[in-house]
């Protein structure tokens, strides 16, 4: 069964700013000693969501009115520090679908690409300005377009951008390499069996 295709991604949007935002602060190593990644997405954030007792600090993420967002909008450098993969996944298990930001830490990137959520850069401005209209109005749709590279929201619009590779990935279903070499199975046998340096 063929990858899901990603050509956009919509939904409610919420703005986490800030620069170099990293894996430490997207999920706490301490919340990294799980079997699985079920359950990480109510860690996302957890050290500048949450007090020393568990009551909630003042953050987006806290606010009634963002729940539900499933496009997260960021500053530069988003998700750089070490290479955690709990990282996009905890992202992805609290629920968003992509990211756009100014610009992304490499491996992050490629963890997020491989979990088949976009992460599609803008310039400083264009995202305050979809971070303005989502703080108007939170119920706003945003509409992330991979083939014409552009969000769409409230009747305004923004140019992103995206690394080739990945766009071509997202769009085409080949964003999962694992998903891509479990599909493809039966040919890797037959060509395996040809080879005379494999043990059947």
């Amino acid at each position: 069964m063929a990858l899901q295709k990603i050509l956009s991604v919509s939904g409610r949007a919420v703005c986490v700013p800030g620069n170099d935002i990293d894996t430490d602060r997207i999920i706490p190593a301490r919340f990294m000693k799980c079997v699985s990644f079920d359950g990480l997405g109510e860690f996302l954030f957890y050290d500048v969501r949450k007090n020393l007792d568990g009551t909630n600090q003042q953050h987006p993420l806290n606010e009634e009115r963002f729940n539900g967002a499933t496009v997260l909008l960021s500053g530069a450098n988003f998700g750089c520090g070490s290479s955690r993969e709990h990282a996009p996944q905890a992202i992805a298990k609290y629920g968003f679908k992509a990211i756009i930001a100014e610009n992304f830490a490499e491996i992050f990137f490629g963890n997020c690409t491989t979990l088949g959520i976009p992460c599609v850069s803008a310039s400083r401005e264009d995202i305050a300005k979809v971070a303005a209209a989502v703080a108007a109005n939170p119920q706003l749709e945003v509409t992330i377009d991979l083939q014409a590279l552009e969000v769409s929201f409230g009747g305004q619009s923004i140019k992103v951008t995206q690394r080739e590779s990945a766009r071509d990935g997202l769009v085409n279903g080949r964003w999962d390499a694992i998903g891509e070499l479990i599909e493809g199975k039966t040919a890797v046998a037959a060509t395996a069996a040809k080879l005379p340096y494999v043990a059947a």
